[in-house]
């Protein structure tokens, strides 16, 4: 099976796109405003995401240079296709919340710029995805950044990015939704 480089960056660029028109008006007010003060605002959302994929940087970097190998344990996890299944399914899904690691978790407020940082961070990804072209992403096993149980392919690892954006996005659009958003700030 081929590698889909450019079906991930396309959906990377939609949700950049999506991003850029959702919240791209948006005071810094408005994107630090929380629904309640245990659930994140937009701006949270927006930099959890921007963490959570840059702790998969640099494996991919060694990836693409060609100097990383598999580890024992990636190399037998007899979990390493549930695990990836498993992830995807759960983050397309809305109805599990899960708590971030601390290296994920976001400040309690953001500068207005996030939307931006966010947007330039999608080109980033991309270039990223590209840079692994050449490897064997259903070989290449990764250990989630996350949880060092989990192992996933290298295909798997590049879907879980992509679900878990468009989960905090989604997130993001509820908190537009929710009663009492300022909607003039």
């Amino acid at each position: 099976m081929a590698n889909d480089v450019e079906g991930l960056v396309s959906e990377l660029q939609q949700i950049a796109a999506d991003v850029r028109s959702k919240f791209g008006t948006l005071s810094a007010a408005q994107l630090n405003w929380k629904p309640a003060p245990e659930k994140w605002s937009v701006a949270q959302c927006l930099d959890h995401l921007i963490k959570s994929n840059e702790m998969f940087y640099g494996e991919i970097d060694q990836i693409a240079a060609g100097t990383r190998r598999n580890s024992l344990w990636e190399k037998w996890s007899p979990f390493t296709g549930f695990f990836g299944r498993l992830l995807i399914s759960s983050l397309e899904k809305d109805s599990r919340k899960a708590k971030a690691v601390a290296a994920a978790s976001p400040p309690s407020e953001l500068d207005g710029g996030i939307v931006g940082r966010f947007i330039e961070h999608q080109t980033e990804a991309s270039a990223k995805i590209r840079s692994t072209e050449k490897a064997d992403w259903q070989r290449t096993i990764m250990t989630s950044p996350f949880l060092s149980l989990f192992t996933y392919r290298l295909a798997d690892a590049y879907q879980i990015l992509i679900v878990h954006e468009k989960r905090h996005v989604r997130q993001a659009e509820r908190v537009l939704k929710t009663d009492g958003f300022p909607v003039q700030i």
